[in-house]
């Protein structure tokens, strides 16, 4: 899924005012009492639940419904009922939806005392706004039981399992959440890839990445056959490190844990170390711009745009989709494909990672709701096949029709703006981006659920996924002095990567990674590894992996 620099700001910044919600979620939802202002709401005179029928078919509410939704991200597209995805939704439900945008200042600001939003969407898992939902939202299990019991009929209950807080209840549900039976339906496409211009891979005969000799030459002969290009490109430096960080280990395959099932610095894996060694050789011959650690997302975007790289490690194919499609469509024969790339010096095979159990997207119906019956229903319609299909594909017969063997494909003109138009296909449609709740495995329905841009891309990825489930929410306790340490080592890490690469020579690249192990001693490493080692224990336990 998209990398998160974009929505959070300054690390340190965030943890102080996560802190800060963690003192504040408790506060402020005593200081209102834990207002239960709709919780009770009577729908005597509107339906009788039936398990066996969603309730917004059922709910005789002549009335609009008006709620507002909180998402944590300011990017959000706050548009609603202007679009053929949110008009249907709002004609189906009758629903007006007000979303509301912020960063983590003004999320706080609701716990802090302001008027709570009906719904509210997170990010941050392992933040304390979702350690704490049981004070400040509404249990999704009673909800669905009071109001809409069809919601147990089109919620992972694996999901709901992993979302469980200590009471035994399930207050959140994410998007893109994950199990292992999705992996194994093999309906996942893969959102990583190792890309090159075709013109340029043709140009050069079609050569091999796959060592770091070959990964070398290559890009030198990318820098002198092809000077107005940028040999290597990779997604925006930043949470995580952009692609060159988790991305480039699952590429290689490093190890999720060591052999005994304990917690595995991987950024220290000498395959790993191997590769970022060829990464410097690589700046220091002048293949890997300057540029290309500075540039923010949008910046990177451009580039891609503009087919301004030759190859790129590409992160979150689907989100970059667009930008692909954008060269493609404009430079035939030029597009963007993935080959093979850097591959293990040690012979592992790639562990491409894909979302999680945990997902991207949280969302919850708070205590303030002034409507939860209609809240769950919104929760159930979008989590159906029908509101699936909506999400993705639009409305049948006007958008897309569906075909004899349960696949479905987009009408003609919706297509032609898809491949052509992709600013004007976002803000008619908005099929495939307001995605509370979507799925990986809706994607499989179709041909046209991805443009044509990732497709071969998608395609060179089958086989390649492995899940990182036991990785998942295993850092220490926000507030801990461990949580303090991990904050400082994760942002040392990343100036020590860029700095790795960009080193003068290999003794500077040496001595930049002896001062980050020597960081680690400092900062409560072993505590740390102690830490992820028993969550990374207590995930197995409840995912029964042995």
């Amino acid at each position: 899924m998209i990398k998160m620099n974009k929505v959070l700001g300054n690390k340190g910044v965030k943890l102080a005012l996560l802190l800060m919600a963690a003192m504040l979620v408790v506060a402020g939802c005593s200081s209102n009492g834990g207002s239960k202002k709709g919780s009770d709401v009577s729908i005597e005179d509107r339906y009788t639940v039936d398990p066996e029928t969603p309730a917004w078919q059922l709910d005789k509410k002549s009335e609009t419904t008006e709620l507002t939704w909180y998402v944590n991200a300011d990017w959000w597209n706050t548009d609603f009922g202007k679009d053929v995805v949110t008009k249907k939704i709002k004609e189906d439900l009758n629903i007006d939806i007000k979303f509301i945008t912020g960063d983590d200042t003004k999320l706080n600001t609701f716990f802090a005392g302001g008027d709570m939003p009906d719904l509210l969407t997170i990010f941050d898992s392992n933040s304390p706004v979702v350690q704490k939902a049981a004070t400040w939202a509404l249990p999704l299990n009673d909800l669905a039981e009071k109001y809409d019991p069809y919601f147990n009929k089109v919620a992972a209950a694996d999901t709901l399992n992993w979302f469980q807080l200590k009471d035994g209840k399930t207050y959140g549900y994410p998007n893109y959440s994950n199990t292992q039976a999705d992996y194994d339906s093999g309906n996942i496409p893969a959102k990583t890839a190792f890309v090159i211009r075709k013109d340029v891979y043709e140009a050069l005969g079609s050569p091999s990445f796959g060592t770091p000799e070959e990964f070398k030459n290559v890009m030198n002969q990318i820098k002198t056959q092809f000077p107005e290009m940028i040999p290597f490109g990779f997604n925006s430096i930043g949470e995580g490190t952009g692609s060159l960080g988790d991305v480039l280990q699952d590429f290689i395959g490093v190890p999720l844990e060591t052999e005994d099932g304990k917690f595995y610095n991987r950024n220290l894996d000498e395959d790993y170390l191997t590769w970022l060694k060829t990464l410097n050789a690589v700046y220091r011959d002048g293949a890997i711009s300057d540029d290309s650690f500075a540039d923010d997302g949008t910046g990177f975007e451009e580039k891609v745009k503009s087919g301004k790289y030759a190859t790129m490690l590409l992160d979150g194919t689907p989100q970059q989709g667009g930008n692909l499609q954008i060269f493609m469509s404009a430079n035939p024969g030029k597009e963007y494909i993935a080959i093979d790339g850097p591959q293990s010096t040690v012979g592992h095979q790639p562990t491409l990672n894909q979302s999680g159990i945990t997902g991207w997207m949280i969302s919850y119906i708070t205590k303030d709701c002034k409507d939860p019956a209609k809240a769950i229903q919104i929760f159930t319609y979008l989590l159906s096949e029908e509101g699936q299909k909506l999400m993705n594909y639009g409305i049948e017969g006007e958008t897309y029709k569906a075909n004899s063997d349960g696949t479905v494909e987009l009408l003609p003109e919706v297509k032609d703006l898809q491949l052509n138009n992709a600013d004007k296909f976002k803000k008619d449609y908005r099929m495939g981006e307001f995605m509370f709740f979507g799925h990986d495995r809706h994607k499989a329905l179709s041909k046209d659920a991805f443009p044509e841009s990732i497709k071969q891309m998608q395609e060179w990825g089958q086989g390649k996924l492995k899940p990182h489930f036991i990785l998942e929410n295993i850092n220490p306790d926000q507030g801990t002095a461990e949580a303090r340490g991990l904050t400082a080592i994760n942002t040392t890490w990343n100036t020590t990567m860029v700095s790795m690469i960009r080193a003068k020579d290999d003794a500077a690249f040496d001595s930049t990674l002896a001062d980050y192990k020597a960081f680690l001693d400092k900062n409560s490493w072993d505590k740390i590894v102690e830490i992820r080692s028993g969550k990374m224990q207590a995930n197995k336990e409840k995912l029964g992996i042995k």
